[in-house]
């Protein structure tokens, strides 16, 4: 998955932020970027595949209204 350089460094500091805020914890930004890769390589695919399925059901919710305008 990418993520521009301007993203990340901005998901890096709220990394930051809530290691801090939720566990009194100061890390660094090597392992910020860390934690951050390990998120994005075990659900960013999930997270990812349930965007375009619920883009899926949208659409067809939609083909649906537009069928219910045909004129018998």
């Amino acid at each position: 998955m990418d993520i521009s350089e301007e993203y990340k460094k901005i998901l890096l500091q709220k990394i930051i932020v809530f290691f801090s805020e939720e566990f009194g914890e100061d890390i660094g930004q090597i392992r910020a970027h860390d934690i951050l890769g390990f998120f994005i390589d075990n659900i960013g695919k999930d997270i990812y595949n349930n965007g375009v399925e619920d883009s899926y059901k949208y659409m067809n919710d939609r083909i649906e209204d537009i069928l219910a305008l045909q004129k018998l």
